[in-house]
């Protein structure tokens, strides 16, 4: 009964592990060009700064929205936006979370967005890009340079959607966009990582 078991969970690893296998292994060339819809449930917007000079802090935003156009034959005509609820923000401590929404920080009752918007894709051959493009947060808008990587591709098992993803970072100084809560205390450098899902459209 054991061997039984043990057998068919390993069977049940395997598969998993080929599905996985399957969609990384596929090459960024081969992806399917079209428009996508950024897939919220499963794209995380992670941000870190440096706390006092000790360690570097997390935080995260949820529930992003946003349009992918990706031609993976001239991936330089792709372009990308991102929308990002600011009251999602979500750290481990439940004071700073709500301090960040409040109007010594992000201002969420004013400012309830940040944007990305492409401008210019410059692709480096290897499923790679530099995406630049202009980001507004708390009222301001200045330009932001995310460096992009395809992670894979191909059909979700749960859902049977089309999905695509990439992995974006960019670093800005807060300051810019008049976020000067606890500078230099608290880092003004400020790293996003997007990790994005992307489902294809009709």
């Amino acid at each position: 009964m054991f061997k039984a078991a043990f057998t068919a969970t390993l069977a049940t690893l395997s598969l998993t592990a080929a599905v996985c296998t399957a969609a990384h292994a596929t090459p960024f060339k081969d992806a399917q060009s079209g428009t996508y819809a950024l897939e919220p449930t499963h794209t995380q917007v992670v941000f870190s700064l440096l706390h006092f000079g000790f360690t570097p802090y997390y935080g995260l935003f949820s529930d992003a929205s946003g349009t992918l156009k990706l031609d993976t034959a001239h991936p330089a005509t792709s372009s990308l936006n991102v929308t990002i609820p600011v009251s999602s923000v979500q750290t481990t401590s439940g004071k700073l979370t709500d301090e960040l929404k409040s109007a010594d920080w992000f201002d969420a009752a004013h400012y309830p967005t940040a944007t990305f918007v492409s401008s210019k894709v410059e692709p480096d051959g290897k499923g790679g890009a530099t995406i630049t493009g202009s980001f507004t947060l708390h009222g301001i808008t200045k330009p932001l340079t995310l460096h992009a990587q395809y992670v894979g591709s191909g059909t979700n098992p749960m859902d049977k959607a089309y999905t695509v993803g990439f992995k974006a970072t960019g670093t800005l100084k807060r300051s810019d966009y008049d976020v000067k809560k606890y500078v230099p205390l608290v880092g003004d450098d400020v790293t996003l990582t997007l990790s994005g899902a992307f489902e294809k459209q009709p």
